[in-house]
This record gives structure tokens, C-alpha cells and sequence, in this order.
């Protein structure tokens, strides 16, 4: 088995596939003060098994574009979306978020949790703002430096995982200058990471590798996210996933 596919298998069982929680997809609702009467068109861009997906349609009056590029992640999806009897409500979508091909100005919302660094923070939000209607809501979480200075250890390992990496106030600054207006941001708590990622995630490490014949791949998937969670419970106070909530100027 490639190391792509043992990715997707490690991963493909859990409610999460990154930090998060359903009160601080709440609170995002919440703080964006999306109405749960008024309908809204909702594209929820690299979902995953759809955790948010799920709790969107349930909260809100809304048809959402679940979208992933990996088909096994969302027939998870339509599994638990069928057992919620939330299916009518949620319109599963494989692609690659770089090659989306909405209309302009479609969507009342952009929704993405733990997945925008895919394609950059940047370029990400550069690309999905066309899909929004004037005025509609940009809701992305991103992996952010809680201080202005950290360990070079810590450093090192982000910057070379994702060298887009940075402050808040420098996100925030990217979001105005590509005709955003912010509204309002929060950082994940560590509950999110630990309880809510992590920690199912090591319990399903013995199962993983056992399905996989305890390969040295499989093996060395599990040291990598070994390494990952040590290193947030060193220096969890130095950085999280930020919550940003823009909304698109005309």
C-alpha cells in the first residue's frame, strides 16, 4: 500500500481529520451571525469525513457543497449524513480545491476548517473569493503562531512543514489587502487538539498498523504523528489553529 493510501486509512475513521471541535464551529456560526432561518448556499471546501458538514446542516437552513478530493473521506460523509437524515441537505463533492468550478458570486458562505494550507492561505483565499456573493462570509481555520517569538525547534519544524505560517495580525493583514473586511478571531483551545485529534488518533495507532502487517511505512506514518504530537505538548502555548471570519467587500 502507498504511503498516500495509509494516510487515508490512518484517517478515514475519525470524526476529525485536524483540530477542532463542534462548540468552536458554533462559536464561528455564532460570532459570523449566520441566522439559522434565513437560507443560505454553503460550500464547505476540504471537509473531510465532515464533521463541520454535519453540524452546519444541522444548525442551519442551509444546501452545502461538501468538498474533498479524496472519495473515501466522503463516503463517510454520506454514511453519517444518512444516518442524521441529513442527506438532502448536503451535496458531497470530490475535486481538488484548486480546480473548483462553482459560478461566480454563488455561495452566502466559504467554510473551511484545518484545510486551506493545502493550497496556501493566500491562494486560497485569492481563489474562493470569487465563488462568494458580495457581502458573503469567509470562515477559514489556519495553523497560527500565538506569539511573536518561539523556540527555533518548533520554528524549524513548522516552517519547513508549512512556511506559511504566521502571526494573526499577519493573516489578518492578508485578508484586507485581497478586499476582505475581518470581523472577528479566535484560536483553537487545546481540547481541540488533544482530545478531539490527537488522542483518538493514538488509540487507533495499534488497529492501523495491525491492518497494515506492521510495515516499516505504516510504522513510519505512526513516528511522524508521534513526533507531531510531542512536539504540541512541548509547545502547545506557541501556536494553534486561528479561526478567521472575513466577509467579501464589493
Amino acid at each position: 500500500m502507498e504511503d498516500y493510501q495509509l494516510l487515508i486509512d490512518l484517517h478515514k475513521r475519525a470524526k476529525r481529520q485536524g483540530p477542532g471541535g463542534d462548540k468552536e464551529t458554533k462559536k464561528a456560526i455564532d460570532l459570523a451571525l449566520l441566522d439559522s432561518s434565513t437560507p443560505l448556499k454553503i460550500a464547505d471546501i476540504g471537509c473531510g469525513t465532515g464533521s463541520s458538514t454535519i453540524l452546519l446542516a444541522r444548525l442551519l437552513n442551509a444546501q452545502i457543497t461538501a468538498v474533498d478530493f479524496l472519495p473515501d473521506f466522503l463516503e463517510e460523509l454520506k454514511i453519517n449524513a444518512q444516518k442524521k437524515g441529513l442527506t438532502k441537505k448536503i451535496n458531497p463533492l470530490a475535486c481538488s480545491m484548486e480546480k473548483l468550478k462553482f459560478n461566480n458570486e454563488e455561495y452566502d458562505v466559504v467554510w473551511s476548517e484545518g484545510a486551506i494550507y493545502n493550497m496556501g492561505f493566500e491562494n486560497g483565499i485569492k481563489n474562493w473569493k470569487r465563488f462568494l456573493k458580495i457581502n458573503g462570509l469567509l470562515i477559514v481555520s489556519e495553523i497560527t503562531w500565538l506569539t511573536g517569538e518561539r523556540p527555533f525547534e518548533l520554528q524549524n519544524y513548522w516552517e519547513n512543514e508549512y512556511p506559511e505560517i504566521d502571526t494573526a495580525s499577519a493573516k489578518i493583514r492578508i485578508l484586507e489587502n485581497n478586499n476582505y473586511s475581518p470581523i472577528s478571531y479566535f484560536f483553537l483551545p487545546e481540547n481541540c487538539w488533544l482530545d478531539n485529534y490527537y488522542g483518538p488518533m493514538q488509540n487507533s495507532f495499534t488497529d492501523f498498523l495491525k491492518r497494515n502487517n506492521n510495515s516499516k511505512e505504516a510504522q513510519a506514518i505512526v513516528d511522524a504523528e508521534k513526533k507531531e504530537i510531542a512536539l504540541y505538548e512541548k509547545y502547545k502555548k506557541y501556536f494553534s489553529y486561528g479561526v478567521y471570519i472575513a466577509k467579501k467587500l464589493a
